[in-house]
């Protein structure tokens, strides 16, 4: 068994992220949220500080970053880093990851999700229940491939990067950086960054 996991950000992905921990072999899990002292528990759990308080304490933990806004969820992930906090990746042992795949520290791959050889998913990553990532894959940092998302071979994701829940994307297509991709939404050509796409052919909203 091993010892002490910190969660930081108590949400509904973190309870998600927790149970995680647990699957994973932690006897004791806690969370850390800036609206401490405030928020005391989330469910079970204890909330004992926020972010400053794990930066003074973070030799006693593995720590997972668990907020799903992929902006946040990335500058807190480089402040930890900057004080060398042990970022450590979880999966669930539903979860299919080939050995011959690379994890980047701090993502997260949720149950019954499958990321195929020769991936490679940057730091901070959210592989989101049931969602498939196949062969050849590169997801930059911070991004988040929702629920039963479906990502075919060759595809290259931008950082921070929001596929949306049941979304497909096509084979060797590249989606840029900070793109939102709709729920349900068809991606068969390149995204550029910054785009919110939508539908099946996916294309960019007007902004008004």
């Amino acid at each position: 068994m091993k010892d002490s996991c910190a969660i930081l950000g108590a949400s509904g992905h973190g309870k998600v992220v927790a149970e995680l921990a647990e699957l994973n072999g932690y006897e004791k899990v806690f969370f850390f949220d800036d609206r401490w002292p405030e928020l005391t528990h989330i469910e079970h759990w204890p909330v004992i500080g926020n972010t400053d308080t794990l930066l003074q304490d973070h030799v006693s933990y593995d720590v997972v970053v668990a907020i799903g806004n992929n902006h946040i969820r990335q500058e807190k992930l480089k402040k930890l880093r900057a004080y060398g906090v042990n970022l450590v990746s979880l999966a669930h042992p539903s979860a299919i990851v080939s050995h011959y795949s690379n994890l980047g520290p701090g993502s997260v791959i949720m149950a019954n999700a499958v990321i195929n050889p020769f991936c490679n998913i940057g730091d901070g990553a959210i592989i989101n229940t049931g969602s498939t990532i196949d062969h050849d894959c590169t997801l930059a940092d911070s991004v988040h491939i929702s629920p039963g998302a479906n990502i075919a071979g060759g595809v290259k994701v931008g950082s921070r990067s929001w596929i949306g829940i049941g979304s497909k994307v096509k084979q060797q297509t590249s989606i840029g950086t900070d793109v939102i991709v709709g729920a349900g939404s068809t991606v068969v050509n390149d995204i550029a960054n910054n785009q919110t796409v939508v539908g099946t052919p996916a294309t960019a909203l007007i902004k008004s």
